[in-house]
């Protein structure tokens, strides 16, 4: 991993707190007798935000945007992880089958100027790649490798969208359209899609998140019949055949990243419970409604024992306490799967449920999350955080972001290598 040219790691916390107050965050102290948390500074530790594009829930803030008020808010997103003491940025460069990068295979994002396959007139990813290495901070291309559109009607797609040249790829389901990952010829296609960015761009990592198969929807079938019958033959059901499709895409994603650049990481951000101990007894303490295995088909665990992955980063988006997945149990349900594997925990944390009203009280609380980070202390398997997402990072409204600086991140730290 790179480390040369970035700034100072070092600031005072005088100047963070000022840092803080400019941006408009709430600002805690460390509470008294703690000391600074620095048990991982000398390794390194990921401190990171996704910046999601889809929809435009983080960046840019509207679609059409000047090409100019869009690059000045892409670097305040940086310049903001910079004063929150972050290394890393996960940036969503292919949200919905559609590219932030002039690529070859996909058109122009929507989310850009609110229309898919107009060019933008900048190159988005090559510029966040340069200003993120400009400020020290890492950048994790964040691609999503089989939503093609959150809705179901391929005429509103641009005329030259892969879905309406092979139709036949395409499935809608829940609302929506998907590749269907059980034919070869799109699972080659969306690595093809994705690793064009590999290519180009000095980009620190791939990363992917949660959508696989798509999550269930009542009533509602994802209609791969025809592509089951003709490849799943040689598997006892649907089920495990779909999750060889997704451990072929793993797999193979994997292997050629590292043909391409070796040092680029590879890293998945899933749902947070594999499977409950109900379900099967490797499971975690959990009830959750979602397994990933069962119900996304993503052998989540599998791919971090055969060591196909860099870096696991579970969502484990619930409160210390929460019944049905409580942070406290699934915390160390991860770090016994990745001990001894070589591969890297980062944990996901849902920073957008503090202070929501809709979310259980313990997310009122600004120390919620400074909470998990002192229980994460005890599990030296834990490398780091990724926070979701970054417009609310920016707004932190109750403060809990402001917390968890205070608090655990009184120094600037290098990434991982």
């Amino acid at each position: 991993m790179r480390h040369t040219g970035r700034r100072s790691f070092a600031m005072s916390t005088a100047a963070l707190v000022a840092a803080l107050v400019t941006a408009g965050a709430a600002v805690a102290t460390p509470r008294p007798g703690s000391a600074p948390r620095r048990r991982r500074a000398a390794a390194g530790e990921l401190r990171g935000v996704w910046i999601a594009t889809v929809a435009n829930l983080d960046w840019p803030s509207a679609p059409g945007l000047t090409a100019a008020a869009q690059q000045a808010e892409l670097t305040a997103h940086l310049d903001r992880a910079v004063e929150l003491r972050l290394n890393a940025v996960v940036l969503q460069v292919r949200p919905t089958a559609d590219a932030l990068w002039p690529s070859p295979y996909e058109p122009w994002a929507q989310c850009l100027t609110g229309v898919q396959g107009k060019d933008p007139g900048w190159d988005p990813l090559g510029t966040a790649v340069r200003e993120a290495h400009a400020r020290g901070l890492e950048l994790h291309a964040w691609f999503n490798p089989y939503r093609v559109a959150n809705h179901t009607d391929p005429s509103r797609l641009a005329a030259t969208h892969p879905a309406r040249l092979h139709p036949d790829w395409v499935l809608p389901y829940g609302g929506k359209l998907y590749y269907n990952p059980g034919l070869p010829e799109v699972q080659e296609f969306v690595q093809d899609a994705m690793l064009d960015a590999v290519s180009r761009y000095d980009i620190d990592g791939v990363h992917w998140d949660d959508y696989f198969y798509p999550y269930p929807v009542a009533g509602q079938v994802f209609a791969d019949d025809a592509a089951y019958e003709q490849y799943g033959a040689d598997f006892p059901d649907r089920a495990s055949w779909r999750r060889d499709n997704i451990d072929r895409l793993v797999s193979g994603t994997a292997e050629r990243i590292k043909e391409i650049k070796p040092a680029v990481r590879f890293g998945i951000s899933p749902f947070g419970v594999w499977r409950n101990a109900a379900t099967d007894p490797l499971g975690s303490d959990t009830r959750a409604g979602v397994q990933t295995y069962d119900d996304l088909h993503a052998d989540t665990r599998k791919w971090v024992k055969e060591g196909w992955i860099d870096y696991i980063c579970p969502q484990i988006y619930w409160n210390i306490g929460f019944a049905a997945a409580d942070y406290a149990k699934l915390l160390p349900w991860w770090a016994e799967t990745v001990r001894g594997t070589g591969v890297g925990l980062y944990v996901g944390e849902a920073l957008y449920k503090a202070g929501d009203p809709a979310q259980p009280a313990a997310w009122q609380d600004p120390a919620e999350l400074s909470r998990h980070l002192d229980l994460d202390a005890g599990h030296p398997e834990v490398g780091g955080h990724v926070y979701f997402s970054a417009r609310h990072v920016k707004a932190d409204t109750i403060g809990a972001m402001a917390r968890v600086v205070a608090d655990h991140y009184q120094v600037r730290v290098r990434p991982p290598c």
